[in-house]
């Protein structure tokens, strides 16, 4: 049995952006993505209207993408992992993972095995006295 969490820190940064794309994996190991409307439900975030394709691939294999890009180049792309549960037409996804991603800008030159990318954890824990976003 499971209950319901509030992950305040993700459904804040969701408002920022219009829609994702959903990412699932074929038998094959081909990425699948289609564009899709991710709400917030508690602790799952839910996407309705799923196609036969992705349907399939996450029954097959329920670790799923979602991925909200950025409005504009200067922003960041919205990044969540988690493990998706297929009902009816519908998608619930419970995310393991979240992350705020865009390229770095830095001139500097790259330190062997450095990420050379700006990126942000998203605090998905219960604890409101966490920072809402580490490096913001």
């Amino acid at each position: 049995m499971s209950s319901a969490v509030e992950l305040p820190n993700l459904a804040h940064v969701i408002t920022r952006y219009r829609f994702a794309y959903l990412m699932t994996t074929s038998t094959t190991g081909a990425p699948h993505a289609v564009a899709v409307a991710a709400v917030l439900h508690g602790g799952t975030l839910v996407v309705n209207g799923i196609g036969r394709r992705s349907r399939e691939n996450a029954l097959a294999r329920p670790a799923v993408g979602l991925v909200w890009p950025p409005q504009s180049e200067a922003d960041y792309s919205l990044i969540v992992d988690g493990q998706a549960a297929v009902t009816d037409e519908s998608l619930r996804i419970t995310p393991t993972r979240a992350v705020l991603h865009r390229s770095a800008r830095s001139s500097e030159p790259n330190v062997s095995g450095a990420c050379e990318s700006d990126c942000v954890e998203i605090d998905l824990s219960l604890s409101s006295d966490r920072p809402m976003m580490r490096g913001i």
